[in-house]
């Protein structure tokens, strides 16, 4: 029996066995969907380089300088006794479990001998931080290397010493004035460095070994042992708590801004500067947390521009439902938007070249790389057990290790750590019971995680004499609706106080209240005595309110009491108003009653609407939308993980396009569909009752030709049942759908 090596990388993933093929898949999913037909499909997936680049980042930094050195062998392959010559103060197991990641991806093969595939080769550019050999560069080295090193001067061997650290590549200074050749110009000269293009230069591998001296790969690439933080997990979780209930109630206080008075959308996408400051002002934050609250409540799908013919920031209709729902799945909803979102709010007001900051949701802020950096991130610490976390400079540090092809990207992670930590996701560098929820199931992890946590919703509040409603926690959404209508926020936090004023009444009886509509809901929402100031006020303000009615003309207000009207045309705050007087109890505007209400209003006065028959014209408040989108699908999520049965599905599918390969090299019976042949009867005849595989050429009703290999049970009245190997089912075939036919010998032994 032979036992020749593979020669290739498809008749080595051949000689691997089904677990091998799902631990292959698992590792890289991407290369799994849809089902590759066979093994030469598969290698050629592997090759494609988007999913070698995508395996290779995932490498820690020890099992990249393992790939490092099978790369830089001088010969094709390398046997694993070689690496531990190469690395010998790298710990066995640690050689041991590189060789193994690397061969469960396919990013090295072979058994006896450790072979780089080419994609890989093309992918790695500078392995070990060396350069492209002096052959590969055109370039001619000096006889005796070590003796031209030693005669350089010392400007001219610290240029080579720095190339010959982790980037051999390096940017030609210019020529000084004088005209005298720099250290690198002379170091040209001397083929000692070879010129890429015009500006940059590269160091020649066999340079860069012999300065490295007892160390051409570099040091070994130890993980870093970080300091552990540790807290009580209780503590942490009510922390946590504390920190989604601010966030939740600061949201729902947001859009209930937008939603009297959108925000406008920037010619160049965003928020501006103007609104971020009002929505600051009235919410009681500092301008960047309005920014990030804003971004928080997009990257949920809450908050959306208004389409097409509505350009300002509304709230989404999935805000109506949000609202709706418990406080435990209201904050799962932001965190889930959070950590699968794409962009980074920590952006926002940072310039670019030019000097222009970034506005809030402006689509400068986008970084496709964002969700994997985040759960990348919270990965680490949810390696740990409950209670202990790590420093944000540790995690830091552990995730360049771990990556460190996307040593680039991580820039944002203190910033990332931060926002977990006002979402309550993270508390002190400790992951939150809810944070893992979220980072293992998604937003209903994230919810089972809060629940418990959070209070139940209140349905009452309580009158202070000072004319104040506090309320003891957060409010069913009714409750909320209608306070949003009669009073102001003050302050929030675990207690929200609301204050009653002047204009706060006057836009309830706008919006259709009367005077006894107000006594009644204070009654019943407070669980205290309703103050004798706060009936006084509703009553004052009732009192005066609709004394004068605006109606259009543009418009008209007028009055029973004259007196009023006189006062209200002499008086220069009302001048902006452009009245002028029709007959003695009505006043005219050329103006839009609109306006003119709202100029009576800030003036002092407290003029109600009239309809044209002459009633109180009551505004009840508008909620515009905006359609939003589904949140996430401005993502590229990585590639789904395949569940077990889809593994093996795919490990048996791979398995029978293999046989039905191997088949189609020997004879097959051929025929026209629709045409059933005798050859074809014979043969399926032959396997049933030799009870041997066949490969079948296969038309369905649909017209859609595909490959199977089946295991045939019975051949009666034009059809063929048997199981179908690559789907894992009985299945019937119609004789004639069938284009050709052949059987699937079994392997000598």
């Amino acid at each position: 029996m032979s036992t020749e090596p593979p020669a290739t990388l498809a008749a080595w993933l051949r000689t691997r066995s089904d677990e091998q093929l799902r631990a292959l898949l698992v590792a890289r999913p991407d290369v799994a969907r849809p089902a590759p037909s066979d093994v030469v499909a598969l290698a050629s997936r592997l090759a494609v380089p988007v999913s070698v680049d995508r395996a290779l980042d995932e490498l820690d930094a020890a099992t990249l300088q393992v790939l490092d050195v099978v790369l830089l062998a001088p010969t094709d392959g390398m046997a694993p006794d070689a690496l531990v010559a190469a690395l010998p103060e790298v710990p066995d197991d640690v050689l041991t479990g590189a060789v193994g990641t690397l061969t469960t991806r396919a990013l090295l093969w072979g058994d006896d001998v450790l072979h780089a595939p080419d994609p890989v080769r093309r992918a790695v550019r500078h392995p070990a931080g060396l350069g492209r050999r002096a052959l590969d560069l055109r370039v001619q080295l000096p006889a005796d290397l070590p003796a031209a090193l030693a005669e350089l001067a010392p400007d001219e061997r610290a240029v080579l010493e720095r190339l010959a650290g982790d980037r051999p590549v390096g940017h030609l200074p210019d020529a000084p004035a004088n005209g005298a050749a720099t250290p690198a110009r002379r170091l040209l000269q001397r083929g000692l460095l070879a010129r890429i293009d015009a500006l940059n230069v590269e160091l020649p591998r066999e340079i860069g070994v012999l300065l490295r001296g007892g160390s051409p790969y570099g040091p070994p690439r130890r993980r870093p042992e970080p300091a552990v933080v540790t807290r009580d997990p209780q503590v942490a979780d009510r922390r946590a708590a504390g920190a989604a209930l601010e966030t939740v109630g600061r949201i729902g206080e947001l859009l209930a801004l937008l939603e009297e008075e959108p925000a406008g959308l920037l010619r160049s996408g965003g928020v501006g500067v103007r609104d971020q400051k009002r929505l600051a002002k009235a919410l009681h934050v500092p301008e960047p947390e309005a920014a990030w609250l804003l971004e928080l409540a997009f990257a949920s799908g809450l908050l959306d521009v208004g389409g097409p013919h509505r350009d300002e920031w509304l709230p989404t209709r999935g805000y109506d439902v949000w609202r709706e729902q418990d406080l435990a799945d209201r904050w799962a909803v932001l965190a889930a938007g959070w950590l699968d979102g794409v962009r980074l709010p920590s952006l926002v007001g940072v310039r670019d070249l030019a000097g222009k900051a970034a506005n809030a949701l402006s689509p400068d802020l986008v970084r496709h790389t964002a969700p994997a950096i985040r759960r990348s991130a919270l990965a680490v610490l949810a390696e740990r057990p409950p209670g202990s976390g790590l420093a944000p400079e540790d995690l830091t540090a552990l995730l360049r290790w771990r990556t460190p092809r996307r040593a680039d990207r991580l820039a944002p992670v203190p910033d990332m750590l931060a926002e977990a930590a006002r979402l309550g996701v993270l508390v002190s560098g400790v992951l939150s019971a809810a944070g893992r929820g979220l980072l293992a199931a998604g937003e209903d992890g994230a919810a089972d995680g809060m629940r418990g946590l959070l209070p139940e919703p209140v349905d009452h509040v309580l009158a202070q004499p000072d004319l104040s409603l506090i309320a003891p926690g957060p409010l069913v959404a009714e409750l909320a609706d209608t306070l949003a209508v009669v009073a102001d926020v003050e302050s929030s936090g675990g207690a929200t106080v609301f204050r009653v004023s002047e204009s706060s009444v006057r836009r309830a009886l706008d919006a259709g209240w009367s005077a006894t509509d107000l006594h009644d809901f204070f009654a019943k929402a407070s669980r205290t005595p309703v103050p004798q100031a706060l009936d006084y006020l509703v009553d004052d303000v009732a009192r005066q309110h609709g004394r004068l009615r605006v109606g259009a003309i543009e418009s008209y207000v007028r009055s029973d009491d004259h007196g009023l009207l006189s006062q209200v045309l002499n008086d220069r705050r009302t001048a902006a108003a452009e009245l002028r007087r029709l007959a003695p109890g009505v006043l005219v505007s050329g103006l839009g009653a609109d306006e003119v209400l709202t100029v009576l209003r800030e003036a002092g006065y407290a003029p109600a609407g009239e309809n044209p028959g002459g009633a109180v014209l009551t505004r009840p408040p508008a909620r515009p939308r905006a359609a939003g989108r589904r949140p996430g699908s401005e993502s590229h999520p990585a590639p789904r993980a395949l569940s077990a049965d889809d593994l093996d599905a795919t490990v048996r599918e791979i398995r029978a396009g293999d046989a039905a390969l191997a088949a189609r090299r020997g004879e097959a019976v051929r025929q026209v569909p629709g045409v059933t042949t005798a050859s074809t009867l014979e043969l399926l005849s032959r396997a049933v009752r030799e009870g041997v595989p066949v490969w079948l050429g296969y038309v369905d009703a649909q017209g859609s030709g595909s490959q199977r290999v089946v295991q045939p049970v019975s051949l009666a009245g034009g059809f063929l049942s048997g199981y179908d190997e690559r789907r894992g089912e009985n299945r019937t075939f119609a004789v004639h759908r069938i284009t050709s036919i052949a059987l699937v010998e079994p392997d000598a032994g």
